[in-house]
């Protein structure tokens, strides 16, 4: 048996991220992020792989004590064929049974929800960074623009400094 095929030496230690959720971060207040795992068949692999997801308005629930990812746009594979499945198809999520419990009790507080924040490969494997998040007031995205802009004043003051330090 080869060493790649064992999976070690061949396998980067690094995540590949393939598709982010950019308004998640936007629209909420970030609680918590975990990692779990999503139950995929080949070829919505390969078109993850492609690049060809969309994680826009998606959102996990549990149903019946488990994990699912609803409205996760994942485009049907073109060499898939006639087998190809619904693109909009709700997906299981895979943690630990300990750790969807303790989700369960922090999303029945009043106003917090799972989001997706990206899809990325760990080795061979398609994973999904869930967060637990709260969502934003109009006045807390007007708060968040503000220091984001307050920050690249600075940013910008502080390199014209620099410049005109190298010009003297």
């Amino acid at each position: 048996m080869s060493q790649r095929a064992r999976g070690t030496p061949g396998r980067s230690g690094k995540a590949k991220t393939l598709c982010t959720n950019r308004k998640a971060r936007y629209d909420y207040h970030i609680e918590e992020t975990y990692e779990t795992g999503i139950a995929l068949l080949g070829s919505e692999v390969k078109s993850i792989r492609q690049g060809r997801a969309n994680l826009r308005d998606s959102y996990a629930a549990v149903d019946r004590g488990e994990l699912f990812l609803h409205n996760c746009h994942i485009s049907p594979y073109e060499q898939a064929g006639q087998f190809a499945p619904d693109p909009l198809r709700p997906r299981k999520l895979l943690m630990h049974r300990a750790e969807i419990e303790r989700l369960i009790g922090k999303v029945e507080q009043k106003g917090l929800t799972l989001v997706p924040l990206s899809l990325y490969l760990k080795g061979p494997r398609v994973k999904v960074s869930l967060a637990l998040v709260r969502g934003k007031r109009e006045y807390d995205r007007r708060e968040d623009i503000k220091a984001r802009e307050a920050d690249r004043e600075v940013a910008r003051m502080s390199r014209g400094r620099a410049n005109r330090a190298v010009e003297a």
